[in-house]
């Protein structure tokens, strides 16, 4: 067993990402850090780092347990990391309106509008 491992590996093999080469292009583009450092692909991490990834708009927060370079199972997979992420707010819901059911009322349009932020 190694000490340490790539961390574009290490994310795909604890199924952070689904391919090798999507951790990788996240890595180059500075949504992943190593204890607060922007990281590089190929940079090792060890047990105990803490990773911070940038995964549509939000952080995960988790915290190396287990090296792995070979992508494992679901379950083992959860061992090897620590998930630190606190947990995200609600979503407001979008109105949803019946298909077919015509033009939105004025009061519809403007409860619309505040909800995309106009």
């Amino acid at each position: 067993m190694t000490d340490a491992a790539r961390v574009d590996a290490w994310l795909w093999a604890v199924r952070v990402y689904k391919t090798r080469s999507a951790a990788t292009t996240a890595c180059r583009a500075g949504q992943v850090r190593v204890n607060g450092e922007k990281a590089k692909a190929a940079q090792q991490v060890r047990i105990g780092d803490e990773l911070r990834v940038r995964i549509a708009g939000f952080d995960r927060i988790l915290i190396v347990r287990q090296i792995l370079t070979k992508r494992v199972g679901a379950p083992v997979a959860a061992l090897a990391v620590d998930e630190r992420t606190p947990p995200r707010e609600p979503v407001a819901q979008l109105a949803v309106r019946d298909r077919g059911a015509g033009r939105p009322t004025k009061r519809e349009r403007r409860e619309i509008d505040r909800l995309h932020g106009r």
